[in-house]
């Protein structure tokens, strides 16, 4: 749903195809304050909140590398207790083809500071005077809404936000931040164990369980 369709990362993606899932709806509601923002002035990431409907892309992932795919995710979404924001999440999904399957996917968790809900004027302006690690919040949008528009995904919403943005100049200057986008490091990937204990997946009995094995238990409570 977000910049996971444009920005994959190491992950072995073997194909990619739209869907649509049912009780979330693609929203402005995390705050980000190393990637896209700052402590001082937190920028704003996506997140599935609850209610409605987002339709977005699903990534089928090469068996042979779905476990270190998984760990990059996890280092990537969830890279310590402290600074988690989602809540991980096994969601049915309905492709365009017409066939229905479970994909893993990262919620918001509104129980956590880092949850903002704001009008769609917070909304515009914190993107448009954020900047993080990875460069302008303003870029996190418009980047997302062309990926979506891309791959034959229309987002009313989220193109009314990229025309408000691109309307009006960016505000501020960037800050001096350590590190650039190219140069900043993935948190090294947590262990299986310590993702159980993060995330509240189940505790495998034995250290062979595979991270598929594990997320396949985070159905949606």
């Amino acid at each position: 749903y977000g910049s996971l369709i444009w920005d994959p990362g190491d992950m072995a993606i073997t194909r990619i195809e739209r869907g649509r899932i049912h009780g979330y709806h693609r929203r402005f509601c995390i705050r980000s304050t190393l990637y896209r923002g700052t402590p001082e002035q937190p920028g704003l990431v996506l997140g599935l909140d609850r209610g409605g409907s987002c339709m977005g892309m699903a990534q089928h992932l090469d068996p042979a590398g779905r476990r270190a795919s998984l760990e990059h995710l996890y280092a990537r979404e969830m890279p310590d207790e402290a600074e988690r924001v989602y809540l991980p999440r096994i969601l049915q999904v309905r492709l365009a083809s017409g066939a229905r399957v479970q994909a893993l996917a990262f919620v918001a968790d509104r129980s956590l500071p880092s949850y903002a809900l704001l009008s769609d004027d917070e909304v515009v302006a914190q993107l448009g005077r954020c900047h993080g690690r990875r460069g302008p919040n303003r870029d996190y949008a418009i980047n997302t809404w062309e990926a979506l528009r891309a791959h034959g995904v229309r987002d009313e919403g989220l193109a009314a936000l990229v025309r408000r943005l691109r309307e009006h100049p960016a505000e501020g200057r960037r800050p001096d931040l350590p590190g650039t986008a190219a140069q900043v490091s993935m948190p090294r990937p947590p262990s299986r164990i310590a993702l159980c204990r993060r995330t509240g997946l189940p505790l495998p009995r034995s250290r062979r369980l595979s991270i598929s094995t594990m997320t396949e238990n985070a159905i949606a409570k």
